[in-house]
């Protein structure tokens, strides 16, 4: 559940700051950090 949450405040904290005007970036930013979270869950913290 935390990992979740710091995934969702990381997105808000660079979206509000950083690409508020930028569509396009914004959303391909978005979708790489969703994409390393996942490839670090998968990688460390998924239990066997």
């Amino acid at each position: 559940m935390f990992y979740l949450l710091a995934m969702v405040a990381i997105i808000v904290g660079v979206d509000v700051l950083y690409l508020r005007h930028h569509l396009w970036l914004r959303l391909i930013v978005n979708v790489g950090i969703v994409l390393v979270f996942v490839g670090v869950y998968f990688r460390f913290l998924k239990r066997h």
